[in-house]
């Protein structure tokens, strides 16, 4: 029976959560944030009054953000402007794989004309122009939340610690408190990565002849933190590109392997050394997070996913009835919380 209960507990909390992702989104990413800046929040706020400190947080939140996007949106801009420029050779590639693939018994002409034509761009341009509309309100949602939150979590931890329920308490405190600490953790760990990640495609880039060197770098290192996703976008658009700017296949394929390689060693033996145990979670547990959240609230969910992830593993380890789940899925660390 507990566990009929629990399942459907689940399924109505993952229903609730897709349904009304304009809600639960945005307080996701706030909690996120707010466990990454708390730190200097407290440390400004017992040197000032609370008010100019929280202005202080959120103008230096808004900064490394906005250097972010822009980062991207400048890498992915100067690629792009190439991208449609060698619009006449990427047909010409195009073409000659269709006419392979028809000369093998593949038809792509056709599936190519019924899925993708003038009515699919069309709805495709209507759903970017959404999405960027529904961004901004996301964000601005987001930040309200985060403004709120960091002016009541002196509050919080006060009511927390008085509620009736001891064990309750003791729960959410050590439970908050860990999974802010591996969230810093995280970030800290997937920044250095990142850019360790930009200087070695970048390095690579140029090296090899293979133009936008610095703006590849840069793309690789905001992209890194998407896990698998992100990656993946970052070593197929310069084999795109190597496909127009080199003659032999042979120079495409080298491309292409050696951007994984290098991707590979930093996210399989790199990065598990510099995170150690703190951040000790199965490689299933974040595929399956990634993926499931980037289904319910799409490409946010895809960088907010392992985050999640790790803080319910927090959670989990603080309580001997859920301790096994942190056990099972997470890694030496998780078994000595509590």
């Amino acid at each position: 029976m507990k566990i009929s209960i629990a399942i459907i507990a689940v399924v109505l909390v993952v229903a609730a959560a897709s349904l009304a992702s304009t809600v639960f989104a945005p307080l996701a990413l706030a909690l996120f944030i707010i466990a990454l800046v708390w730190p200097v929040q407290s440390w400004l706020q017992a040197r000032i009054s609370k008010l100019p400190a929280l202005a202080v947080t959120i103008v230096m939140t808004l900064a490394i953000g906005l250097a972010l996007a822009s980062m991207a949106a400048w890498g992915f801009g100067r690629v792009g402007g190439s991208f449609f420029a060698d619009a006449a050779r990427y047909q010409s590639i195009y073409d000659g794989i269709v006419t392979w693939l028809d000369g093998h018994g593949v038809s792509v002409a056709g599936l190519w004309a019924e899925h993708f034509n003038v009515r699919w761009l069309l709805r495709t341009t209507q759903y970017v122009t959404g999405r960027v509309n529904t961004t901004l309100t996301f964000w601005l949602i987001a930040l309200v939340y985060v403004t709120l939150g960091l002016l009541e979590v002196d509050d919080l931890r006060l009511k927390i610690a008085a509620l009736d329920n001891p064990e309750a308490a003791r729960v959410l405190l050590n439970g908050s408190a860990a999974a802010a600490e591996k969230l810093r953790r995280y970030m800290l760990v997937r920044t250095q990565m990142s850019a360790l990640t930009g200087v070695f495609v970048g390095a690579f880039a140029g090296i090899s002849g293979l133009q936008f060197a610095i703006e590849w770098g840069v793309i690789a290192f905001t992209l890194n933190y998407i896990p698998y996703i992100g990656p993946f976008i970052a070593t197929l658009f310069p084999t795109l590109l190597a496909m127009t700017q080199f003659d032999s296949w042979a120079s495409v394929v080298i491309v292409f392997v050696c951007l994984n390689v290098i991707q590979f060693v930093i996210g399989s033996y790199i990065e598990p050394r510099f995170a150690g145990n703190v951040l000790a979670i199965s490689p299933l547990v974040v595929l399956f997070a990634t993926l499931f959240w980037t289904f319910l609230w799409g490409l946010f969910g895809t960088f907010i996913g392992v985050p999640i992830a790790l803080a319910a593993l927090s959670f989990c380890g603080q309580h001997p009835s859920s301790r096994w789940i942190a056990d099972l899925l997470g890694g030496p660390s998780l078994k000595k919380t509590g």
